[in-house]
């Protein structure tokens, strides 16, 4: 497969991050550091460290919550800006939801105790009190909102990548990717969608789509790279961003737009301080300025919401 030298810092990058995904310690540090000069695409400008606490909504925390100054925070680190990935030191998070959890937490004067978790063991973990929230780019859906609180803090959602030689439009209609392979990551709401509508090639007499999934982000773009795949389905944001640092790929277009939100076992006490934090950085400018670092303007919101329903399009 030929490569950019973009490309390489990519895929660099990626490993050193499953690496330590998998692990959960610096052992796999070490790998990360050939992509230290390459690494200038992702932006690591300071727009947190300025927000100051807000007594009103730090008030609504819970009492033991603001007894103890701290909640363990799950993230989910795996992927490309803006989702959270490693810097090529082998220990630094960074990444739009990262920016804003820190902002969060400054506004509500805690601390957050950061702990690495797969993508797709953070929602279960949230129930039984291993962690007090996540983040990792969790779409608001119906079928979650059942066991799952969400505060809502950008809108991102669901879109396809191709190849460039690729001779696939616009996808309107899943059934346009019958006979196709179409790979995703695991465990993610778009493995539901693609599994969920895979009926609907047989009732129009077609072959149906397979659906390829991955654990490793850098699995999904080689099965594309390599022909084994034909198209990818991610996040809006994620797929535009990793398109630009791979040859060859092209963002096909935007499938389905959902909420994406701070998640939390169901019933939780922490959602009214968090959605008046989140308020509180829309309203003093910072929420802004994390969305123009990561170049996801696009993806605001103007209020935040606990548990919306789902959007519907």
């Amino acid at each position: 497969m030929r490569t950019t030298s973009l490309t390489s810092a990519f895929a660099l990058i990626t490993v050193a991050a499953l690496g330590l995904t998998a692990c959960g310690s610096g052992d796999g540090a070490g790998g990360a550091a050939p992509a230290a000069a390459e690494n200038a695409t992702i932006p690591t400008t300071d727009v947190v460290s300025a927000v100051t606490k807000d007594p009103a909504a730090a008030k609504l925390l819970p009492a033991d919550v603001r007894r103890s100054g701290h909640l363990t925070l799950a993230v989910s680190v795996g992927g490309s800006p803006p989702n959270s990935a490693y810097l090529p030191d082998g220990k630094t998070i960074v990444g739009q939801d990262i920016d804003f959890a820190r902002a969060v937490a400054e506004v509500l004067g805690i601390g957050l105790d950061q702990q690495v978790a797969g993508f797709e063991a953070i929602l279960p973990a949230l129930g039984s009190g291993k962690y007090d929230l996540g983040t990792g780019n969790f779409g608001v859906t119906d079928e979650r909102r059942r066991t799952i609180d969400f505060v809502t803090y950008i809108n991102d959602g669901q879109g396809f990548a191709v190849r460039k030689d690729s001779s696939l439009k616009k996808v309107t209609d899943l059934t346009q990717l019958c006979g196709l392979n179409v790979a995703t990551g695991a465990g993610t709401t778009f493995e539901a969608t693609l599994e969920k509508s895979k009926a609907g090639c047989e009732k129009a007499g077609k072959k149906a789509y397979d659906v390829k999934t991955y654990a490793e982000p850098s699995a999904v773009w080689s099965s594309l790279q390599q022909g084994r795949s034909d198209l990818v389905m991610s996040t809006i944001n994620g797929l535009r961003y990793a398109v630009t640092q791979q040859e060859g790929l092209k963002f096909l277009n935007e499938f389905h737009r959902l909420d994406v939100g701070f998640a939390f076992k169901k019933g939780t006490p922490l959602a009214p301080a968090f959605q008046a934090a989140v308020n509180k950085l829309i309203a003093d400018g910072t929420y802004a300025k994390i969305l123009k670092k990561w170049g996801t303007a696009p993806s605001a919101i103007t209020t935040s919401r606990i548990s919306p329903p789902e959007i519907k399009d």
